[in-house]
């Protein structure tokens, strides 16, 4: 019974990172779904705390990524895609992530994320190694415009995590691992 659990969270952490996948099918294409999805999600946070704007401005770099989240009872699995920033040189690596976790929730989100480095070391560590490890305790209720939701997570290692949700129900306390890797197909 175990293995067939385990089997079963598996493979629905497999198909939902195939879902949360930047959309297009030439390597152009998909760049630009990309490139839309991070202006599309940076003018979304920044009406939402203006503040941000220029703490990315002054940092070393920042990474954005679309995410698809869905808790099970036990179990919390994700997957999506973004690409990080160097500030400095203007570089830009497109990535894709994976998550898994543990702890009470249930329910389904589509939300993203934007990470700011503070540090050149911190930006670099993620592109190279790429994993994240942390609680997150979070409620939400919404469709588009209507609802809302409300995110805490933990922020260490000079980077600051912003969440926003846009849509799905969920109410989750989970403690869970992430994994971001540098996609191949589109550097």
């Amino acid at each position: 019974m175990r293995n067939c659990s385990f089997a079963i969270f598996v493979l629905s952490a497999l198909l939902i990172a195939g879902c949360a996948s930047s959309s297009g099918k030439s390597v152009e294409q998909k760049r630009a779904a990309v490139e839309s999805m991070r202006s599309d999600v940076l003018s979304k946070l920044y009406t939402q705390k203006p503040d941000v704007q220029q703490q990315i401005a002054s940092s070393a770099g920042y990474a954005v990524f679309d995410n698809a989240n869905v808790n099970v009872i036990i179990a919390s699995f994700g997957g999506g895609y973004g690409v990080a920033v160097n500030r400095q040189t203007g570089a830009k690596t497109y990535m894709n992530m994976a998550e898994a976790g543990i702890g009470f929730g249930i329910g389904a989100k589509d939300f993203s994320v934007v990470m700011v480095f503070h540090t050149s070391a911190a930006l670099q560590r993620f592109i190279e190694h790429g994993w994240a490890f942390g609680g997150n305790a979070d409620a939400a209720a919404k469709h588009k415009h209507q609802g809302g939701a409300v995110a805490a997570e933990v922020v260490v290692d000079d980077v600051t995590v912003y969440s926003l949700t846009e849509t799905g129900l969920a109410l989750q306390a989970v403690l869970k691992g992430t994994k971001f890797w540098v996609d191949d197909e589109l550097n």
